[in-house]
């Protein structure tokens, strides 16, 4: 079985967030990059779990982005991916990527295509459906749950006030997020033989841009809290009813 897990270079959480180019771009100055946590801890570590029960299983990483991003593609083969390619473009628009994973989905013919339900930056949870339409195969997206039997795939997800169950044969393309796997963290042996595993770099198909940022904006300031003594609480349902318009 071949899978492809999609993984994408996003700020540590911690990051201080800044605009430069009058707000249309993201200030990167000290900024420390990570591989997207639902990428690595979800669909990526997934994917090792299933290549542990089936050791014929291949793993392949892709992602979209610059020579900034080999560190992040390293530690993702340093957990257990067997070769990555890297689509050497930067871009933000969801449709511009997803097609150029969908071009290299094409060429390698895969089972399973693995994403993460989001980007910790972006949030737009886009990707996925869009390779899964580009490369006409079934999409499941929010997987809480996912177990294969032969070329048949059972996959629990997340819906509005509960759960489902769906049964699916590959190829198919599955979004994850939390519940799918547990975090992992390359050991010594990932990290050296990380260094030697193939990490190609594909020039970007001839593919339009769909969006361009027009601007960012940071959000407003939160208020300052605002006490009531416990002895009053007529000014407590004023300030309820008149401020915060909660009835």
């Amino acid at each position: 079985m071949k899978i492809l897990v999609c993984i994408s270079k996003t700020p540590d959480t911690t990051a201080k967030i800044a605009f430069t180019n009058n707000n249309t771009k993201f200030a990167t100055d000290g900024v420390q990059w990570i591989i997207n946590p639902y990428d690595e801890w979800y669909a990526l570590v997934r994917a090792i779990e299933l290549k542990e029960k089936d050791p014929s299983t291949t793993i392949h990483l892709v992602t979209v982005g610059l020579a900034d991003a080999d560190a992040i593609i390293r530690k993702a083969l340093a957990l257990g991916g067997d070769e990555a390619i890297r689509i050497n473009a930067d871009s933000h628009d969801s449709y511009y990527i997803a097609a150029q994973i969908a071009e290299v989905a094409k060429q390698g013919g895969y089972d399973l295509i693995f994403t993460g339900k989001e980007t910790i930056d972006y949030n737009g949870s886009s990707i996925g459906g869009m390779i899964a339409e580009l490369l006409d195969m079934p999409y499941i997206s929010l997987a809480t749950k996912f177990e294969l039997n032969g070329v048949t795939a059972m996959v629990t997800r997340e819906i509005e006030g509960g759960e489902e169950t769906d049964e699916v044969n590959l190829p198919v393309v599955v979004s994850c997020q939390k519940g799918v796997a547990e975090q992992r963290i390359p050991n010594m042996k990932g990290i050296m033989g990380a260094r030697t595993k193939p990490l190609k770099v594909n020039e970007p198909a001839a593919i339009e841009s769909l969006t361009t940022v027009a601007s960012f904006e940071l959000p407003p300031a939160k208020a300052g809290v605002k006490l009531v003594p416990a002895d009053n609480p007529a000014e407590l349902v004023r300030l309820l009813h008149e401020e915060a318009k909660a009835f």
